[in-house]
């Protein structure tokens, strides 16, 4: 059963820088293990914390090698381009075809304060960087060029998917 409830467009803490953490305790951990509930249940493959609401530089993640957590993260070399289908659990149902590095190297700390870093590839390396993007309050709707991110927001106008209210704020503009 999900923690949380996943935060949506239109959602005003989607799009904020988050806050570097400064200390792991018992309440980091519970919070990445919720995070994971929810992220299990929604399904998905990783969720950031401010898409459960909280402002704190924190992913999860699992592609199929186990559950993880990175806290503070940050890309320090990209390479190639890679084109493929991605969707948002904050974005529900819909997806579209979005260019991104094809390989990262990506360094964070894992919940003992240890640092950690991957070589990612493809799939791994989308999904570090679009959790990354939702620490730095980016959506991937932002990712699209002009015509086709006004033919999402009509579309998530039309779905009444998120709040539509709030669109229109934070540089996304409805059609």
């Amino acid at each position: 059963m999900a923690a949380f409830d996943i935060r949506v467009i239109g959602d005003p803490v989607l799009r904020q820088r988050a806050k570097e953490i400064t200390d792991v305790d018992d309440k980091l951990v519970r919070l990445v293990s919720d995070m994971l509930d929810t992220m299990y249940a929604a399904p998905g493959i990783g969720l950031a914390a401010p898409q459960v609401g909280v402002n704190k530089r924190l992913f999860v993640w699992d592609i199929g090698e186990g559950p993880f957590a990175m806290i503070n993260p940050e890309v320090r070399e990209t390479d190639g381009e890679w084109v493929f289908e991605e969707g948002c659990l904050s974005v529900p149902g819909l997806s579209w075809e979005i260019m991104r590095p094809k390989t990262i190297h990506i360094v964070g700390r894992d919940l003992d304060g240890n640092e950690i870093e991957y070589e990612a590839d493809e799939l791994e390396s989308r999904m570090f960087q679009h959790e990354l993007d939702h620490l730095d309050g980016t959506l991937l709707i932002e990712r699209l060029d002009d015509d086709t991110r006004k033919a999402a927001l009509k579309t998530l106008r039309e779905l009444q998917i998120g709040r539509p209210e709030k669109l229109a704020t934070g540089g996304l503009t409805l059609p």
